[in-house]
């Protein structure tokens, strides 16, 4: 019995103490690519194992060692999502997106799934925020995704972040970085782990993002994309430095980066938190021209990128930032006989229907016991309804927190009366999360 009362190792359930930031970091994530004119779609969890092979790369760590592939019972080869952009550029294409006014921006929150070894911000099952843009490959489509990215971070308040940016070059240039490379790593080939022994004829590039120490060390001095970038890319990337700095979008350039999968082109970039150690990087994204070819679509310049939700929480509670706690209860209805308790369940449903957080009694407590459950659960107000009560139509509101009670109304204008103490709370909220944004 123990093997199925556990998680598997490298999954995380989320509890009801614990959702409720989930669910602001993903409204505000998606509330702030609304504003930038992304749509949510929501794509599926499993796809024929050739598109991530096809899109992401053969050579990558996510295909060759980390990927969820099983046959289904039709002899069906069928892969868990390890990444966003795959599944969501199959989606453009089966349902002809790439046939409406270009650009066409969406947006996700989604699950993923590779097979790692679980350390702190490396699971197994993870979650994404992810943007897709599709059909610009202006500079400009760079630098608004990449602010995007910025908004958001700076929407949950998250600090010590720093934007790190490369560019890795269209095919043409990266041909001629390909050579440079496998001269270099040719020379120390024999220092190299396996599986970089591998990529040095297939694709040297993986070895740039290779995680063995040597191979890191190794790397630290191989020649940079930078050098062999074709007039055109460094045009492109010099624009979109241009519009960062004109939105006053700070950023570091960094050569080594390349990110881990096979479809990105011209500009990658990421967002590093200093919370977070090791496993700093919070955001990654970049251009990938071709992949919709690739995939069998048209030629459709396209960018995006993802940001892991678990990490993002990691690093909000390690600078300690103001996250929503589990909602209490606002009204409690303690119940004496049963038919108050028929009365208290009524005026805790129109309560709910009004968006008031109400409970009552569904277990059959003694009205002792109703009480401290009441105290349990956080309840700002509790009303106690007996036989007398419903004989005068009247009960007493009783604030928990001060102690002060006001005599009620068990009727329509009950639910008035809990509105308007729940909106007055509610607007308190807002003018402390106003003065707090002001202070900082």
């Amino acid at each position: 019995m123990a093997l199925i009362t556990k998680a598997i190792r490298g999954t995380q359930d989320v509890l009801p103490s614990e959702s409720a930031a989930w669910q602001y970091i993903e409204r505000t994530a998606l509330s702030v690519a609304r504003d930038y004119g992304f749509r949510e779609i929501r794509t599926l969890v499993f796809e024929h194992t050739e598109l991530f092979t096809r899109s992401v790369g053969e050579t990558t760590d996510v295909v060759q060692k980390e990927m969820y592939t099983f046959d289904d019972k039709g002899g069906r080869s069928i892969t868990l999502r390890p990444e966003g952009t795959a599944g969501a550029m199959r989606l453009l294409l089966e349902h002809g997106l790439h046939n409406e006014v270009l650009p066409v921006k969406v947006a996700y929150v989604t699950s993923c799934y590779r097979y790692e070894k679980p350390q702190a911000g490396r699971l197994r099952e993870f979650h994404q925020f992810g943007v897709e843009s599709y059909g610009a490959g202006s500079p400009l489509a760079d630098a608004e995704v990449i602010a995007l990215a910025d908004a958001t971070l700076r929407a949950l308040s998250v600090t010590g972040v720093t934007l790190r940016l490369n560019s890795i070059g269209c095919p043409t240039c990266r041909a001629e970085y390909h050579k440079a490379l496998t001269a270099y790593f040719e020379g120390k080939k024999d220092e190299l782990c396996g599986t970089c022994q591998d990529r040095l004829g297939r694709n040297p590039m993986r070895i740039l993002d290779c995680k063995s120490p040597v191979c890191s060390a190794i790397a630290a001095d191989a020649p940079v994309i930078t050098d062999y970038l074709c007039d055109d890319c460094v045009a492109h990337f010099e624009k979109v430095q241009a519009y960062l700095t004109a939105a006053e979008i700070p950023f570091e350039l960094d050569p080594h980066i390349v990110r881990g999968l096979d479809y990105y082109t011209r500009t990658v970039f990421e967002f590093v938190s200093d919370a977070l150690g090791a496993q700093a990087v919070l955001c990654g994204g970049g251009r990938y021209d071709g992949l919709c070819e690739e995939m069998g679509g048209p030629h459709l310049p396209a960018l995006g990128f993802a940001m892991g939700l678990e990490r993002l929480l990691m690093v909000l509670k390690a600078q300690n930032a103001a996250l929503p706690e589990e909602p209490r209860c606002e009204v409690y209805f303690a119940s004496m006989g049963e038919a108050a308790a028929q009365k208290c369940f009524m005026l805790a449903k129109g309560l709910r229907e009004g968006g008031v957080t109400a409970e009552c009694d569904t277990v059959g407590r003694g009205l002792k016991a109703q009480m401290k459950y009441a105290d349990k659960l956080g309840a700002l107000y509790t009303v106690v309804v007996g036989d007398n009560e419903l004989e005068s139509g009247t009960a007493k509101l009783k604030d928990m927190q001060t102690g002060e009670t006001t005599e009620i109304a068990l009727d329509d204008s009950l639910y008035t009366t809990l509105y308007n103490k729940s909106l007055d709370r509610q607007l308190a909220g807002v003018a402390d999360l106003l003065r707090e944004g002001l202070e900082a």
